[in-house]
């Protein structure tokens, strides 16, 4: 499991990059989301690797969606 966190503002970003942070589950600056560390995730944090700050969570963690 990662925990994502934006870090940055994704203004003046392209429409991609925009709508990859929002796939992700963030909105405002500061917010977190959980999710499963997968092939598709990694990719798409690494496309907005320069807004987001990836954490590894060793412990699972139950998730409400």
């Amino acid at each position: 499991m990662l925990r994502v966190t934006l870090k940055r503002s994704y203004i003046g970003y392209n429409k991609r990059q925009r709508d990859t942070v929002r796939a992700l589950g963030l909105n405002k600056v500061g917010s977190s989301a959980v999710r499963a560390d997968s092939a598709p995730i990694r990719g798409m944090i690494r496309k907005v690797a320069q807004l987001v700050e990836v954490m590894p969570l060793s412990d699972p963690v139950e998730v409400k969606e």
